[in-house]
């Protein structure tokens, strides 16, 4: 069900490390085209804050979750919260 105007979302409390963020990014490869995967890798490459880190890491956790349901378009959706 989408989010409604007043609906809170959960957040994580978890710092994702930059080896999380590539494994995850590693962990989705198949489902990315060439060029995104590339580019993600190369800005991997860098340093990065650790807001910057985690909001990569929930957008790529949130991409697996869609990939899983990829048979359901019609259906498919981001709640807005974070898997626990």
């Amino acid at each position: 069900m989408p989010i409604k105007k007043g609906d809170h979302m959960r957040v994580c409390d978890i710092d994702h490390s930059k080896t999380d963020v590539v494994k995850k990014l590693s962990s989705q490869k198949a489902f990315l085209s060439a060029d995104p995967s590339v580019q993600l890798q190369e800005f991997l490459n860098d340093d990065h804050s650790q807001g910057t880190l985690n909001k990569l890491f929930h957008l790529l956790k949130k991409y697996d979750l869609a990939t899983k349901n990829s048979n359901h378009h019609s259906e498919l959706y981001f709640k807005g919260s974070y898997p626990s």
